[in-house]
């Protein structure tokens, strides 16, 4: 595009809305696990906290951004930052309010505490960030500190920075909490604002410009009688704080109510222009944009690790800008760059010309800072990137492993078979007729500890240290320890703990094609967990088997069965960087036909059972509700594809986890897996209430214990939430299980949360036979 055709938008500038708290090289996370491990004190831990905080502060900075945000970085969560903030520590932790949180409690109510389990952590919107759910019964929100303003403090004396306070919203905050019944939800909307004033006040006393408050609900379906106490909500903090600029800022979506939304008592309002599957423009172009009030446009996707097209974003913006004046506009992410890892700078071993279409987050700051150069300052270097940009996109676009298209994908599919060749009321028959498992058996997710001794095996083989033969009986050895272990414990259903995985997503990626792999491409996961999503740059097809030799290995030193564990269609996709020119659902189908190769070579293997994971199928469910049956068709038919061929008498399980399944019940049972595991556990028992209203006719096991808590659960709590859920579902298709897999636990806290398992699985068997 030529620099005439190019928009001049004089005035134009620049913004963040929250960037990676985990440091470049995992700093964050790793002082996390030190201090928990005691090897580091508090004091310690807060130096290295701020350490890192200044250091990303001054690379926003550096990197030429104008509103840098303060206060989006985190020990452990923003949202739990917010509840401790207000004072709602439930009352198992026995905190009186008074002044700050200690840092016990909060770890606590993240990680659980002896005697005390933590709260509920669940999947923030459609991510896969995990956030701590913030429990309201019986909670009277207090004032504690002001956490915004010690970050904006902090930033000003450090490094001189006028940042921008961060918070979530009050609507929000209430929406994403539990507690409460959904009547009440404006009632305690307002019984948060006098707080939420306090803080906004101080900020504006304190002589703060411009305040981020984040309200991605409003980007979803929410109920239109909800716009009444947010316009009052907001009505009041302008009330509050009558100097302070409050950007509104939305993200993950499109508003559906943009011309109330946009005329709140606010001065900005922060929209996302990449996500919204262009309704947010056509409501600014429709409508207009209000008179006087700043648009924060989204135009860089903070979710995805694709490069822009800046020439297509400034047209964007240039269209944008005639609707409001270039100096009301400013440019910045859809989202907090949380969601993408920090840099490319050790992106080494990449294909240059993959690396040339990527951008991570400090990347993603500078497309930001090269846009608002060239549009606003008609600066030479800016204008130069912004070509740059496109042709590398260009041509990327147009390499080789970019070539199915829609039509190839719908001639392959209608070959295939996408059903399982007879019903589960009699495959259930056939399967029982061959295991002949006891009543309630029990079983585990997949993964055991991978331990200090299991990674740095690993490193060793993957260095060139070890041989493969080396590494395969180093293997072999941890499978025949965890088979013994679990026959000596008595688990009914074995699994051979997937030593030789570094993640559920990334050990299939390595072994399918149309998979890229980055060497420090992390992003956080839930509290110090990370994960280095693959990356999915082109067409995705089957290689060779993946998961037959360790698991026919472990099914060879038992008589018990073995469970094959496979990561299933939707959440490889929901849990990658995922490719932008076709359809997500397209992609999903292309993972499910490769899939089923392997579900297939396992089922040749003599493995007579296979789980096919899906725990992030629900958090890939559109925020709005028109657009859910949709994804939840095509998620269906992906699982569907990947397991319909196996023989009646091979038993298909399923595991899901950390998300709201009420709503998706029926979804569930289309999937037609034989056995399903949902977590419960960490939700304290509460999606057991769905099956009082929902029949569910297949084997099902809710997870009894909570696997991300150290904590070890008594025989009597597990076996009150196996007797709580045999009261809505049959005893003859409930199995019992942790909610989730063990890979973060110790071998000692495994096992011994495993005997307490079997022993509470065996008591309600004991139950069963005296009613009986």
């Amino acid at each position: 595009m030529s620099l005439t055709e190019l928009p001049e938008l004089p005035g134009l500038i620049s913004s963040n809305l929250g960037y990676p708290r985990i440091g470049g090289n995992r700093e964050w996370k790793k002082a996390l696990e030190r201090f928990w491990k005691g090897s580091m004190d508090e004091s310690e831990l807060h130096i290295e906290m701020k350490r890192l905080r200044l250091e990303h502060l001054s690379k926003q900075r550096d990197k030429g951004i104008d509103r840098i945000p303060v206060g989006d970085f985190s020990y452990y969560d923003h949202m739990l930052d917010t509840s401790v903030m207000f004072g709602l520590v439930p009352e198992r932790f026995n905190y009186r309010p008074d002044g700050p949180v200690p840092l016990s409690v909060y770890f606590g109510i993240a990680r659980g505490q002896k005697g005390a389990t933590a709260s509920e952590m669940t999947k923030w919107l459609n991510t896969n960030y995990h956030y701590i759910v913030p429990e309201l019964a019986n909670a009277t929100p207090v004032f504690t500190e002001n956490k915004p303003l010690q970050a904006y403090r902090e930033a000003k004396q450090e490094l001189g920075i006028e940042g921008k306070p961060v918070m979530i919203g009050p609507y929000s905050f209430v929406a994403l909490s539990k507690g409460y019944d959904r009547k009440d939800l404006a009632a305690i909307v307002r019984s948060f604002l006098p707080l939420y004033a306090r803080v906004l006040s101080e900020l504006a006393a304190e002589g703060v410009q411009w305040v981020q408050v984040d309200e991605p609900v409003l980007t979803t379906s929410f109920p239109a009688e909800d716009l009444d106490i947010i316009q009052e909500a907001y009505e009041a903090l302008a009330e509050a704080a009558p100097s302070l600029n409050i950007v509104l800022q939305t993200y993950f979506g499109s508003l559906d109510h943009y011309e109330h939304l946009s005329t709140l008592p606010v001065q900005g309002l922060g929209l996302d222009f990449v996500h919204d599957d262009g309704e947010n423009l056509q409501h600014v172009l429709r409508h207009g944009f209000p008179a006087g009030k700043t648009l924060a446009a989204g135009v860089i996707d903070g979710r995805n690790i694709w490069r822009s097209d800046l020439n297509d974003v400034a047209v964007l913006l240039g269209q944008l800008a005639k609707q409001t004046t270039a100096a009301q506009l400013i440019v910045q992410p859809s989202c907090s760059l949380l969601h993408v890892p920090v840099s490319l700078e050790a992106e080494h071993k990449l294909d240059p010309d993959l690396v040339q279409a990527l951008a991570f987050a400090d990347e993603k700051l500078e497309e930001i800072a090269a846009l608002t150069a060239a549009l606003g300052k008609r600066e030479p270097s800016a204008l130069a990137k912004l070509e740059q940009s496109a042709d590398a996109v260009a041509r990327f676009n147009s390499s080789a492993a970019r070539v199915q298209t829609a039509a190839d994908m719908a001639a392959l599919l209608a070959k295939e078979p996408q059903s399982r060749s007879v019903p589960f009321a009699e495959r259930r028959v056939i399967q029982q007729d061959k295991l002949n498992l006891p009543p309630l058996p029990t079983t585990t997710i997949g993964s055991f500890p991978q331990t200090a001794e299991v990674r740095k095996a690993r490193l060793h083989y993957r260095r060139g240290e070890w041989s493969a033969e080396q590494y395969r009986t180093f293997i072999q050895q941890q499978i025949k320890e965890w088979i013994d272990i679990q026959e000596d414990i008595g688990i009914d259903v074995l699994v051979h703990g997937e030593f030789e995985r570094t993640d559920m997503v990334e050990f299939f990626g390595e072994k399918l094609k149309g998979f890229a792999f980055t060497q420090n491409g992390w992003v956080q996961s839930y509290g110090s967990r990370c994960v280095k999503p693959p990356i999915i740059y082109g067409d995705v097809s089957f290689d060779q088997p993946m998961t037959v030799e360790e698991t026919a290995f472990a099914q060879s030193l038992t008589s018990k069965p073995v469970k094959g564990m496979l990561t299933g269609p939707v959440t490889i996709l929901n849990w990658s960087f995922e490719r932008n020119d076709i359809p997500r659902s397209q992609v999903a189908l292309q993972l499910a036909l490769a899939l089923r190769a392997e579900v297939e070579a396992l089922e040749q293997a003599g493995i007579g059972m296979i789980q096919v994971d899906e725990p992030a199928i629900r958090e890939g469910l559109p925020l709005k509700k028109e657009q859910q049956q949709a994804y939840l068709e095509w998620a269906v038919q992906a699982f569907l594809v990947t397991t319909a061929t196996v023989e009646p008498a091979t038993q298909i399980h399923t595991h899901m986890c950390y998300s709201e399944f009420q709503d998706m019940i029926q979804s569930i049972s289309d999937m037609d897996a034989d056995v399903i595991s949902i977590e419960t556990s960490r939700s304290h028992g509460e999606l057991i209430v769905s099956f009082e209203d929902q029949v569910y006719d297949k084997g099902i096991g809710l997870g009894v214990y909570d696997i991300h808590s150290p904590r070890i659960p008594d025989v009597s709590e597990m076996l009150s939430m196996i007797q709580r859920a045999l009261r809505v579902l049959p005893s003859d298709l409930f199995w019992v299980n942790p909610d989730c897999g063990l890979k973060t636990r110790t071998k000692d806290e495994s096992v011994a949360a495993l005997r307490q398992m079997v022993l509470a699985a065996q008591a309600a068997r004991d139950s069963l036979t005296v009613s009986s």
